[in-house]
């Protein structure tokens, strides 16, 4: 499947079936459950270890989940209900339950952990401090006390009926200020972009706010504390969320509404380019590796870059091409799911993919949003862009290739009659804009940069350039 949902990798699809869930006698009242707690779930005839980081206050539990072996470290629990020997956590990105019966010591839960309508047991046992596996090195972490104030706030889409929830940063001093709305790239994504162990837009506010600006970040509809749903998500859905946090931020007063822009990450670049061409546009623009050619053509690069990265031999390449143009091409010139979906299915299977995988992946390239992904034409939008952009792309980007999309912003955005666009090829960086050796997926986790200073500096100047004269 293609890889251009990054930031939905996280999820740990348990590809294997007949699990049931694993429980225990009834036990006593447990101790207290803040601490480490490590296990291993068997998925696909692999095992995950997984470990939960529980830390209780007068308010309840919260948590984090890491997964080493997938590089995903820092995952939100959404909620953690512990009621006499019984603890339920909940995440939303990946939507995962987790029920499970503590032990009579304390030591240990059984659990099961149900996800996508399949369940497998998972037993966490309690780990002694500092011996739980560690996450990553991560040097770019904002760390207290930090020098501006940060506010959780929630926000209205009156078009969609539900409240966004984010983190609101503000630096010391008179304002008002400019201000900047950060759009995450595709897939349930937090208010930090959380990936591998890594928070890009945590760190990108915390420079951005050091630097004068307000920086409103927030979950993705249906994450983290925000309302709504992934189910029938769609790019121009979005695009109301970004809308909405744009007038939220217009009626601060600590922010100058005429001076507030957006910034938008891969599929987050895609939809500020919607935004700026609705009404009340964003005061500026900032693509982080956006697209800016057709879907397909996007998606048949990305797919072709990420093999010949992987050393897939040249005769490999053009096969997979070919295949993958076919596959796309069916999906869009067939609106019904049901055939798209046969059509697909006999595609795979006629290379070898068994029918069950065929179908599961005919199932994901004909959901709304890989629909609209697909369909996604933004020659007729760029000459609408009437504010100032800047289009910013990773030489090692393996994922939305800097040469022509970075072409295609500029030249699209100025055949409107706006001269006001800048793009540029920063070297070595990938698809996060880490300084990388070989732009593959399986590298960002291993990375401990964050976000490459270069790029930090050069979305710094330009937008001070720009909203601070």
């Amino acid at each position: 499947m293609p890889a251009f949902r990054l930031l939905a990798c996280l999820c740990l699809l348990i590809l294997c079936g007949g699990f049931s869930a694993l429980t225990t006698a009834a036990a006593p009242a447990p101790p207290n459950l803040a601490g480490d707690w490590q296990g291993s779930l068997s998925a696909g005839g692999t095992e995950v270890p997984l470990v939960f980081h529980l830390q209780q206050s007068a308010g309840g539990y919260t948590g984090t989940l890491d997964s080493p072996k997938q590089q995903a470290y820092g995952l939100p629990i959404a909620s953690i209900t512990v009621r006499a020997d019984s603890v339920i956590m909940r995440l939303t990105a990946p939507a995962v339950r987790v029920t499970g019966k503590v032990s009579a010591d304390g030591q240990q839960i059984s659990a099961s952990w149900q996800q996508g309508g399949r369940t497998a047991p998972l037993t966490l046992r309690r780990q002694a401090a500092g011996t739980a596996t560690a996450a990553p090195q991560r040097p770019q972490e904002p760390k207290a006390p930090l020098p501006y104030r940060a506010e959780d706030v929630t926000f209205r889409n009156a078009t969609a009926g539900i409240r966004l929830a984010g983190t609101v940063t503000v630096p010391p001093g008179q304002g008002p200020f400019p201000a900047v709305v950060l759009v995450s790239g595709s897939g349930p994504q937090d208010r930090d972009e959380t990936v591998f162990g890594h928070h890009p837009f945590r760190v990108l506010a915390d420079y951005l706010t050091r630097r004068g600006f307000v920086v409103l970040r927030y979950d993705d509809r249906g994450v983290g504390q925000s309302e709504g749903s992934q189910a029938s998500y769609t790019t121009a859905d979005g695009a109301t969320d970004a809308q909405a946090a744009l007038a939220y931020l217009r009626q601060r007063p600590d922010v100058q509404a005429a001076k507030t822009g957006l910034i938008g990450h891969s599929e987050g670049a895609m939809i500020g380019l919607l935004t700026a061409t609705q009404a009340q546009p964003p005061a500026f623009l900032v693509s982080l590796a956006g697209p800016a050619v057709r879907g397909v053509e996007m998606m048949v690069r990305q797919n072709e870059d990420l093999g010949r990265a992987s050393g897939m031999e040249a005769e490999q390449l053009t096969a997979a091409r070919n295949l993958n143009q076919q596959v796309y091409l069916t999906v869009l010139q067939t609106p019904d799911n049901q055939q798209a979906q046969a059509q697909v299915v006999k595609l795979l299977t006629q290379i070898g993919m068994n029918a069950a995988q065929a179908q599961q992946q005919a199932a994901a390239l004909t959901t709304a949003w890989y629909r609209q992904l697909l369909a996604f034409n933004p020659e007729p939008l760029l000459p609408k862009v009437k504010c100032p952009v800047l289009a910013l792309g990773g030489s090692k980007d393996l994922q939305v290739a800097a040469g022509p999309n970075l072409a295609a912003w500029e030249k699209g955005v100025r055949a409107g009659g706006n001269a006001d666009v800048t793009a540029q090829e920063l070297p070595g960086l990938n698809h996060l804009f880490q300084t990388a050796t070989t732009g593959l997926t399986d590298e960002y986790g291993r990375l401990t940069e964050t976000f490459s200073p270069t790029a930090l500096a050069v979305i710094g100047d330009w937008l001070a350039r720009h909203m601070k004269k």
